[in-house]
């Protein structure tokens, strides 16, 4: 009898990692559960979409892939980074510090 197994996970033609059948990245799931600590049940009561078999095989993609998927994740906080200081301070929060609301 043939074994039939599911990965949940897709590359695109860039080779991003996708949840399959979702808008999900796996780079979004391994960084629910860096940032927050969640578990894989704790994600899923956050994301009721995603199956508990979606959320592992995410994790385990992110495992396999840690280094690389870890370098992705500091590019983009650095890109982040030099993006707010290139805009500088909102107007909000201009104009709170201006009220005495901010420091």
């Amino acid at each position: 009898m043939p074994v039939l197994t599911t990965s949940h996970v897709r590359l695109d033609e860039s080779g991003v990692a996708w949840i399959d059948d979702t808008n999900i990245k796996v780079i979004e799931v391994a960084l629910d559960m860096i940032a927050h600590g969640w578990s894989p049940e704790e994600i899923h009561f956050q994301h009721p979409h995603l199956s508990l078999a979606q959320i592992h095989a995410a994790l385990g993609h992110y495992y396999d892939h840690k280094s690389e998927m870890d370098e992705e994740i500091a590019r983009s906080r650095e890109r982040v980074e030099r993006l707010r200081s290139q805009a500088g301070e909102s107007p909000i929060r201009k104009r709170l510090r201006e009220m005495g609301k901010l420091a």
